[in-house]
Order: C-alpha cells, then structure tokens, then sequence
C-alpha cells in the first residue's frame, strides 16, 4: 500500500486483552448462510474484526474499571447517580437531566411526550433509531443535510443543517407543526461528519426566532468538538470541554446514547433546561425504565459513564481517534475502495454504490459488499444504504421500491479497542474483493418487520445478475 498516511500512535498501553477467534473460509460461508446474509445475526464468536457499531463497543480504561467497585446501588438517590448528573450537568449545561438504559430510550422518552400524530421532526439527518421512534409515535422525519459541494458545507463541516431549507420548510408548515429541531453531531449518516459551531448558532437562532426547541443528538459530542478546535476558525485556543459547553449552551436539550462517547458498554439519557417537560418526561421514565435516578442503569455504570464523560475529553486521545480513522479511509482507498471523504469521526464509509455498479440498488449493492467482507476476511461491517433507509425491496413491494440517497457501508471503530495492525488486515483483504468485485451478487428480502428492518429481516443471494 503505497501513498497512505502515518499510522497513529495509541496513548495508552494495553493491559488485558481478549482472544477472538479467526474462522476458515468455508465455516464463514456456512455462518453467513445460515444468519440469510443478514450480518446482525451472526454469532460474534464467529467475527474476527468487529465493526458493526461503535456502539457499546468501548474498551474501558482503568479509571473506569476502579470506578466501577464505587458504585452505589441504593435504588433512590444513589451517590453514583449525583456524581453522573454533576458530570452531565457540568459538561452538558443542562439541569434535568434523567439517566436511560441507551439512546433509544431517550429517543423514545422525548416522542413519547411532546410529538402528536402527524407533526414534523427535521434533523440535519437522522439515524435509524431516532427516525423509527419519530414514525413509531407517528410522526414524520425530515432531514436537512447541507449539500456537500455547497459553500455552506464549509469545506470540512458536511454534517450542517441547511438553515436555508430549514426556514422555508418551518414557514410552509408552521412551527406549531413542529415539536423539536435535532442536530446530530457528528452527523452519523453522512459519513460522521461534523457541526460547525457557525451553524449550530444558526440553528439555534431559527429555532428562537419560532419558538421551536432545539435539541441534540449528541452521541459523539466529543469528536465533533474536536473538530470544531481543528478545523473552525477561533477556535484553536479553546479547549474541548469549553467547545462542548459552548453548543450545548445553544440548545434547550440534548438526547444521548453514552454508549459511544461516554466511553461505556451501556447508558445514555436525557436532558433539558425545561422544568415542566423534564416532570412530564420523568413519569414516563418510571413507568418504563426505573425511578429517576437510576433510569435502567446500574450505580456502577454511572461510575463508568461519568468517568467516560472525563476521559473522551482528552485531546490527545481525540487526537489518536481521528487519526486512526483517516488511517484506515487512506488504506481503503490505496486497496482500489471509494470511501466517504474527509473521513469523519468513528468511522469509515465505502462508497458501494460507486463501487458496485452492476448491483442495482434495489439489490442492495452496500449489504452486498458487507457479505463480501465477512466472507473474505471475517469482519463484520453495517450496510448504510437501501437497507437500511429505503421502502419497500420485498417480493410484495417491489414495484414500491424507494432508495437511500446513497449506498454505503460503514466501519464502525470501537474506541480503544483495536490496533493499527488490525485495520492494515482489513485493508489487505478489501484489495482482494477490489480486484473481484464484478463476481459479486446483489440480494433480495425474504421476510422483513415494519421498522428497522435491517436488523432482523432475511435476505438471500440473486443468482442472475
């Protein structure tokens, strides 16, 4: 591989590891049949390389495994629960905050409250949980990605809202039609690009100027204030809690899976600066999560997560983070893959839909290149495409086929969990299926549920191309 960028150097020693199992070729093809192409079904033992999600995924530090043995388990007012609200509060600037099991959750707890049948959700874009718990409650989710070759992209800022469309799309419907304005950050979808603290003011302002709330999804705060420190003018001299505090600051909430920046396995929750809806939205978390200070979670992961919180702070580790992600983007790259470009915060994106062309996409050419992946090597990755976003593709709903915008697949990076050694393999392989890629083979649905069917649903190969 030639051309590629230096490899990063971790800032942190290893001192436990985990053995995971390597399969031979003929055992993946019969795991990967028998799960019927759908790589959330596989066995983890039967993964070698993990990058499904970055989700949960986290190798703690030991900071946090000490924290762990502090955890106080009392079911009400637990001393772990004040020191992860003082942490959120702290970092997060909002004062109610309520603790969940995970982001969907929270997601779900939000809805729950303030969204009726038919009001609008926009959102710079959504992620797959976040739009299936706006549609599950009724609701209709649009997203507002800025054009990427667009001066308001900001060269390197790709995940903004376009404020444009936005504020025409809130003056043709009413703000009495919309219960909340998301921003992702980073924005997952588009290649886990980011923010600029320059549109997030913008947002802001919109949201103000029609009384909408304005809440965060802001399960990787940390990486997309990093580049804000990076890559936005003025912001070089400040640190990245002050950077984090200064959007959260903007918004009147913030939703939150911890199971990315937290640095944690499990935990996430919700927060607000509005006294009312924090009550409205604290009954429902009893009813369906536990009492208000532990919210699903043990005493022992509000340890972790609020040492988590800490820790991903850290510049020098945001430093290695991002690097390591835009090590494996050039590697791809070098192997003959087109990826989403400038790599983003926690993962890398193939471009399956450029790398494919022979596959249609309602033959789901990034679920088609994922397959191939595991075969090759035994990695396992997520198709970000027609799969996941589009509507219809089964043998009912053929004719009623809508596609993603784009066909991706994404390699998710845990934090802190595998080496720069690990992704050079992966690299290695991928020109493998580069120099075969016109032997690959589109799929189709068997069976699938109503919502993220991408989870759970059944596919098999299309053996005439």
């Amino acid at each position: 591989m030639n051309n590629k960028i230096q490899a990063p150097v971790e800032p942190f020693r290893i001192k436990s590891i985990e053995p995971i199992p390597q399969l031979d070729a003929a055992t993946r093809e019969e795991k990967i049949r028998a799960a019927h192409f759908n790589l959330f079904k596989l066995d983890a033992e039967h993964v070698f390389i993990d990058l499904l999600t970055d989700s949960g995924t986290n190798a703690m530090s030991a900071r946090q495994w000490a924290a762990i043995m502090e955890g106080d388990e009392s079911y009400a007012g637990a001393r772990s629960f004040r020191r992860f609200e003082k942490t959120v509060e702290d970092i997060f600037r909002m004062p109610y905050i309520l603790p969940a099991h995970q982001g969907r959750v929270a997601e779900n707890i939000l809805f729950s409250t303030i969204l009726k049948p038919g009001q609008f959700v926009p959102n710079n874009t959504h992620f797959d949980t976040t739009r299936a718990n706006t549609l599950h409650k009724g609701g209709v989710p649009l997203d507002f990605p800025v054009d990427a070759s667009s001066p308001a992209a900001e060269t390197f800022f790709r995940g903004n809202m376009d404020i444009p469309a936005l504020e025409s799309f809130v003056k043709d419907k009413g703000a009495e039609n919309i219960p909340v304005i998301i921003l992702t950050v980073t924005n997952n979808s588009v290649g886990g690009l980011p923010v600029s603290m320059k549109n997030i003011r913008e947002t802001a302002e919109l949201c103000r100027r029609f009384e909408i709330p304005l809440f965060f999804d802001s399960a990787r705060f940390a990486e997309n204030s990093y580049f804000i420190k990076k890559y936005e003018q003025g912001f070089e001299s400040h640190s990245v809690k002050q950077i984090a505090q200064e959007m959260f600051e903007l918004g009147d909430g913030v939703m939150m899976s911890a199971k990315k920046d937290g640095l944690a396995n499990i935990g996430g929750f919700i927060a607000t600066k509005d006294l009312e809806l924090a009550r409205r939205m604290r009954e429902l978390l009893i009813l369906v999560e536990g009492y208000a200070t532990y919210g699903g979670l043990a005493g022992r992961d509000l340890e972790a997560l609020a040492t988590g919180f800490e820790e991903v702070l850290a510049e020098d580790y945001l430093e290695y983070r991002i690097s390591q992600v835009a090590y494996l983007g050039s590697l791809l790259e070098a192997a003959g893959l087109p990826i989403v470009k400038p790599t983003g915060g926690h993962a890398v994106f193939i471009d399956a839909g450029e790398f494919l062309p022979h596959i249609p996409t309602e033959q789901f050419p990034g679920q088609a290149l994922a397959v191939a992946l595991y075969r090759e090597c035994g990695v396992r990755s997520v198709e970000i495409g027609s799969l996941m976003f589009g509507e219809g593709g089964d043998e009912e709903s053929v004719d009623n086929f809508v596609p993603a915008p784009r066909e991706l697949v994404r390699l998710a990076m845990p934090r802190r969990v595998y080496t720069n050694t690990h992704y050079e393999y992966i690299a290695a392989h991928a020109a493998n299926i580069a120099k075969k890629k016109e032997s690959l083979k589109g799929l189709k649905i068997l069976s699938q549920p109503k919502l993220l069917r991408h989870f759970i649903c059944d596919l098999e190969e299309i053996s005439q191309q």
